[in-house]
């Protein structure tokens, strides 16, 4: 029986993980002020008639914190570049030339701001509730093998350990969450 908690532990703490580094690559993709290449990971280009995430038709590059540079490998693949961004929801004016597509990131209002604060707060509270099914799932299998004969110490003794790592898990999340409002509130 032992064996069988153990395991439940380690499962659940392997999920637990799993949805820290889901919510942590979420965050990522909210735009924060500066400019990144994650900005464009959703975008999707029309290459030779096939839906392609711009990563793998360009180079993308913030050559300044208010810029970036999206150079396909293919001089052919640029006006798909800029019709992929202006359809897109970004709300951002490609410049191109025969180089490439320049694309300037206008300095976010406050009112912005705030709208992607709460965006952050949902994204994260969403983690949060991920975890916290995880270790509803991990007791629900750990009541079952106290059913089937597994000593209540080991069990309890197992149950603290998972309340630890949820408590754990979700103060990750809020530090995710404290460091991403400040970096959207910096101007």
């Amino acid at each position: 029986m032992d064996e069988e908690i153990q395991f439940y532990l380690s499962e659940g703490e392997e999920s637990m993980a799993k949805a820290l580094q889901h919510t942590s690559l979420e965050l990522g993709r909210i735009r924060a002020g500066k400019a990144t290449p994650a900005m464009l990971d959703s975008l999707r280009v029309d290459y030779y008639g096939t839906p392609t995430p711009i990563s793998q038709v360009a180079n993308v590059s913030a050559p300044d914190a208010r810029t970036l540079f999206i150079k396909p490998w293919e001089k052919n693949v640029i006006s798909e570049v800029v019709k992929a961004i202006k359809n897109s929801d970004l709300g951002l004016n490609p410049q191109s030339d025969a180089e490439g597509v320049r694309l300037n990131i206008p300095p976010m209002t406050q009112e912005r701001r705030r709208d992607l604060v709460k965006q952050v707060k949902n994204e994260t509270e969403n983690g949060k509730v991920r975890i916290r099914a995880i270790r509803k799932d991990v007791n629900e299998s750990l009541r079952k093998l106290l059913k089937e004969g597994a000593a209540e110490d080991n069990v309890k003794d197992a149950e603290a350990k998972v309340q630890k790592a949820t408590d754990s898990y979700i103060s990750k999340i809020d530090d995710l969450m404290s460091k991403k409002e400040a970096e959207i509130m910096t101007i």
